[in-house]
């Protein structure tokens, strides 16, 4: 069983004093490997740097929505330019956020288009963040429409990807019929600690029929943005983060078809996947306690 930490935001500023010592107690308790995933340039070098001074760490390039209007052309080149080294494996952190509006909705629109192009471009999955304000869906349905007008779910994805998820929705928020369109499209999906919270019922009610016997859990030391980031801040970078101690809970496909069924999930993650399309795509659960 492989265990793999799929968003670990660990070259933001809040791990800058014990770094090092976050990285290998994560290896020390059973995880493989780590995936760094940028939000700005910056950020994303940094990723990269940390993938090419530790074999075991992977590095995702990518703007995030709410840095969308701060992202230069120049900084557009670095991102490109930095998707093309085999150790950035996915393109993002990007996506929509109707909620914060950190980036005008045309801006983030935008961004969004060109990652979706250059995961396409490169065969790299594109890592998606979609928030909409509480009550509304305007972010998931658009986040949708963009993904099939690039080509995510027909012929283009498939060319690119085969029968690899072209893209993840990290850290889900959204209605059930959202979900299962994402899987329709062949995207992968995963949850935090997000669907604990008030407000985000209906992504509760996507994680309680998600559970399913091929999928794992493993402690890791963060569960990316929403572990190290306040409530209304501006990137995945900025804002606290949580302590070792209270380590969240990954969940990934297992390596294996070999498997036995999950246990220990938290209850909300039980039930039976029911969504259509769900064995076209792959569902993964990351917990914040």
């Amino acid at each position: 069983m492989r265990l793999i930490d799929s968003h670990a935001h660990l070259q933001s500023d809040p791990f800058e004093t014990d770094r090092a010592a976050t990285v290998e107690a994560s290896f020390d308790a059973g995880i493989e490997r780590l995936l760094v995933p940028g939000w700005d340039a910056g950020s994303s070098a940094r990723a990269l740097a940390m993938a090419l001074a530790d074999p075991r760490i992977d590095a995702a390039v990518g703007v995030h929505p709410h840095d969308a209007s701060a992202c230069s052309e120049a900084d557009w080149a670095e991102i490109v330019h930095l998707a093309a080294d085999p150790r950035a494996v996915a393109i993002g952190e990007t996506g929509l956020d109707f909620d914060r509006m950190h980036s005008p909705q045309e801006e983030q629109l935008a961004n969004l288009r060109r990652h979706l192009r250059l995961a396409l471009d490169t065969g790299k999955p594109a890592i998606l963040h979609c928030r909409s304000a509480a009550g509304q869906r305007d972010a998931q349905d658009a986040l949708l429409s963009e993904l099939r007008a690039a080509g995510f779910g027909g012929s283009p994805s498939a060319v690119a990807f085969g029968t690899r998820p072209p893209a993840l929705l990290h850290s889900f928020s959204g209605p059930v019929d959202y979900a299962a369109a994402a899987l329709e499209l062949g995207l992968a999906v995963s949850f935090s600690g997000l669907v604990f919270r008030r407000g985000e019922e209906a992504s509760a009610d996507v994680a309680r029929i998600s559970r399913h016997p091929a999928f794992r859990v493993a402690p890791c030391p963060a569960s990316g943005a929403g572990a190290i980031r306040r409530r209304g801040s501006a990137s995945p970078g900025s804002g606290s983060r949580s302590s070792a101690a209270r380590a969240p809970i990954a969940l990934g496909r297992a390596s294996s078809p070999r498997t036995t069924p999950l246990s220990g999930a938290p209850p909300r993650a039980e039930g039976r996947r029911q969504a259509s399309g769900a064995d076209r795509g792959m569902i993964a659960i990351e917990e914040t306690p």
